[in-house]
């Protein structure tokens, strides 16, 4: 409650309608799958383009190198070209993996910097880095302070760039004295050495100069550069070549070198040689790993806490993707795991795939049954597409098609229509050629075919769910409710804390429901009216004395989702003259 304390007119504003709510995305996806480069350990990376991925992850891997283990690149492309725009990358890696680093840090000589790729893979043995001399300050000494036989004080045009430990060098025009600074104030500065013969210069263009020594350090990778200017040995500086370099992507840079009080410049300390004019530092060492360390762990992950988890644990720290693959890795304990992880979140839905020599009903249906839940659909046959690494048509998993059509679907139509009877692009072609019989068989099953129909092209045929429930049955249902409950969290957050009376029930109503209105209208909802299309409870009939006594506030709420019209049928009949 304001205060007034003086007579007056005072305005004040107040809250009284429900707080407008915006829907939760549902068109992000998340991958997890092996890649030539990227982080396996920390958060999933965003990506908007494919390119992106190629920057980030590099492109597409080998079929002699990990099999069907290879097809993270290929998915996510086939996710763009369907239509998808946003999608989360987590890389994994086989255990036997290296990161490449610079040769000279093996052998018997310590070299004064410890580079290393940023992650693991051959990738990583292509990197160049090369070392310059550079300086970040150059002053002119306008006199001596103090006695000038011993003095190593002088005062300068300007100390600003001179900090504690650097070294420094100071030219005369043909000669050079090196040393180090032990403190700077003032246009006063400190040396460690008194220097000799006549230092000061004051004219206009001075030939005697006091400048610091660094480096500038190139890091070279294919068309990637990065250019890290001013870089310094003195742990002092904000430029320390380990601080200015913490961001790169593709260098883990450490400060190795011997602490000493000598005066060497850090180039010549880098490089061995106070002559040379540049440094190259190559690496190698780096590895890609074999695939027959390729194995479910790696994929499952570890959860060693926030931003240090692996695998699909990884995901637990993203609350944006909607959807999420691990593009041709068909084991049973990790899509199990897959699943468990959507189940537990509650914010995400598992696009499984089955090995692509499973043709056969009773080989498909067995692994079918493995899962039940609504957290999940799987997809088959396997899609052909054309392979810019092999230059030939290949067979890969059709869930990053899928996860595309689930993308393009949401944000044409809306997440309530089923992502379903959908063109797969980018495809010519499938690895088996399923008939109307066989589908007739397995869409009760909940297994999602993709068929071949003349004329119509390659389509996505089914939208069930691998849930036993009928009431989650189908994947645009789950994929509803999944929107609505996100949507709701995600806006609600005002209400924590708000005083639990009428009041606030009556706001939370007029929210919710103004929301649920817009979401009808979409045609997410079935009914003519709203009231027909769901109801919203909130008060003394939601909740006890005991709920408020205990902070709670319960509310309702009941929809009525849209169904796919899955069995379009059409009866017809004879219309004789009499009729």
């Amino acid at each position: 409650m304001a205060e007034y304390l003086s007579p007056g007119v005072y305005m004040e504003e107040f809250d009284s309608g429900g707080v407008p709510m915006e829907g939760a995305s549902t068109s992000t996806a998340g991958f997890i799958g092996l890649a030539q480069r990227g982080e396996v350990v920390g958060l999933p990376e965003l990506v908007t383009s494919f390119n992106d991925f190629r920057r980030a992850f590099g492109t597409h891997l080998s079929d002699n190198a990990f099999g069907n283990y290879r097809f993270l690149a290929y998915a996510v492309e086939q996710f763009f070209t369907n239509g998808g725009s946003r999608a989360y990358i987590m890389r994994v890696a086989p255990s036997d993996a290296k990161v490449a680093g610079n040769a000279d840090a093996a052998g018997s000589q310590k070299p004064a910097l410890t580079v290393q790729a940023k992650n693991p893979g051959s990738w990583g043995n292509a990197i160049r880095l090369k070392v310059v001399p550079a300086s970040k300050a150059k002053t002119q000494i306008k006199a001596l302070v103090g006695d000038a036989s011993t003095t190593k004080k002088y005062e300068v045009k300007n100390s600003a760039g001179f900090i504690q430990d650097d070294v420094v060098v100071f030219t005369d025009g043909v000669n050079q004295q090196y040393c180090k600074v032990v403190s700077a104030q003032d246009n006063i500065i400190e040396l460690s050495e008194a220097l000799k013969g006549e230092v000061t210069d004051t004219s206009i263009q001075p030939v005697k100069t006091l400048g610091t020594c660094e480096f500038n350090l190139h890091v070279n990778y294919g068309s990637e550069e990065e250019v890290y200017e001013k870089c310094s040995l003195n742990v002092h500086t904000p430029n320390h070549v380990s601080k200015i370099t913490a961001k790169s992507r593709l260098v883990v840079i450490s400060d190795t070198s011997a602490a000493s009080d000598d005066p060497v410049a850090p180039f010549e300390v880098i490089a061995g040689d106070a002559e040379a004019t540049e440094y190259v530092i190559e690496l190698a060492g780096g590895g890609d790993g074999s695939q027959a360390n390729v194995t479910p762990d790696i994929f499952i992950g570890e959860d060693n806490g926030a931003g240090n988890r692996t695998g699909i644990q990884s995901f637990r720290d993203n609350d944006v993707v909607s959807f999420i693959a691990i593009p041709g890795v068909t084991n049973a304990n990790v899509q199990l795991e897959l699943v468990a992880h959507c189940e537990l979140l509650k914010s995400r839905i598992a696009i499984l795939d089955v090995a692509k020599e499973n043709t056969r009903e009773p080989d498909v249906a067995a692994h079918r049954n493995i899962f039940d839940s609504s957290y999940a659909a799987l997809y088959h046959p396997w899609v052909q597409v054309f392979d810019p690494l092999d230059k030939k048509n290949i067979y890969i998993p059709p869930s990053g098609s899928v996860a595309g059509v689930y993308a393009r679907s949401d944000n044409g139509r809306g997440v309530h229509k089923a992502p379903a009877n959908e063109i797969v692009r980018g495809c010519s072609g499938l690895s088996v050629q399923y008939n109307k019989g066989e589908q007739d068989i397995m869409n009760p099953k909940g297994i999602n075919l993709i068929r071949s129909f003349p004329g119509q092209g390659i389509r996505v045929w089914g939208a069930r769910t691998c849930s036993s429930n009928g009431l989650w049955k189908y994947v645009n249902v789950r994929r509803l409710f999944i929107f609505l409950e996100e949507s709701i969290k995600n806006n609600t957050n005002w209400v924590v804390f708000e005083p639990n009376d009428e009041a606030l029930w009556a706001r939370v109503h007029r929210t919710i429901d103004a929301f649920l209105t817009r979401v009808w209208r979409d045609g997410a909802l079935m009914g003519n009216s709203p009231e027909e299309a769901y109801y919203i409870q909130i008060g003394r009939s939601t909740m006890t004395q005991d709920d408020i006594d205990n902070g709670r506030l319960i509310c309702v709420i009941g929809v009525a989702p849209v169904k796919p019209a899955e069995f379009v049928i059409f009866r017809l009949t004879q219309k004789t003259g009499d009729q």
